[in-house]
């Protein structure tokens, strides 16, 4: 299911990939207050991860030359039945290949996949300030919806979370079932990525 761009390649993630996508995810743990992880989860707690999300919600890889170098996902927004139209969305990209438009592709792509899973609303938690990530989501129709001050510490400092959201779907009276990435098809998956990508 992969699609042939420019400079990179977007696919569906495997459950393989995971010590690639974990070494993305790593330098963001300890460098870094954008997660708010303390301690790099083993490959095989990460694989766990990967397999609660696989399936039920998109998984994407960006490929440069053969290797991965960036990553997003998406997954249930709150655990309530009425929370079920909404999806929370996040972004890795390796810190050696930022400024290349991957992050903006994949979360383009997670959200055409959204649609086709009949969800309404898309969210994000970004740790603030975090100007690249400001830009991102509000260059991509994003409302910032709120910011919840001091309610992480890391790195020796209390850190404020900012809540965005974006409709993306018709808010109807008798919303449609909620289907899985799985039942998408990976024709429709692949057009979506082929679609976006021709766009970089």
């Amino acid at each position: 299911m992969e699609t042939n761009a420019k400079n990179f390649t977007m696919r569906m993630a495997v459950m393989e990939d995971a010590p690639e996508i974990l070494a993305i995810y790593e330098p963001y743990i300890r460098k870094t207050t954008i997660t708010f992880e303390y301690e790099v989860p083993t490959v095989e707690a990460f694989r766990q991860r990967m397999a609660g999300i696989l399936g039920a919600y998109p998984y994407l890889v960006c490929e440069m030359d053969g290797k991965i170098a960036a990553y997003a996902y998406a997954h249930r927004f709150q655990e309530r039945a009425a929370y079920q139209w909404n999806a929370e969305l996040s972004v890795y990209v390796d810190e050696n290949c930022t400024g290349m438009g991957m992050g903006k592709a994949l979360y383009q792509a997670l959200i055409e996949i959204l649609k086709c899973q009949n969800v309404k609303n898309a969210y994000a938690l970004v740790t603030s300030p975090n100007e690249k990530s400001d830009a991102l989501h509000k260059s991509m129709g994003f409302t910032l919806e709120g910011v919840s001050h001091n309610t992480g510490y890391k790195m020796g400092k209390w850190l404020d979370v900012s809540s965005y959201v974006k409709a993306i779907g018709p808010h109807d009276p008798q919303p449609a079932e909620i289907i899985p990435c799985s039942a998408v098809g990976e024709e429709r998956i692949a057009a979506i990525l082929g679609r976006i990508q021709g766009k970089q």
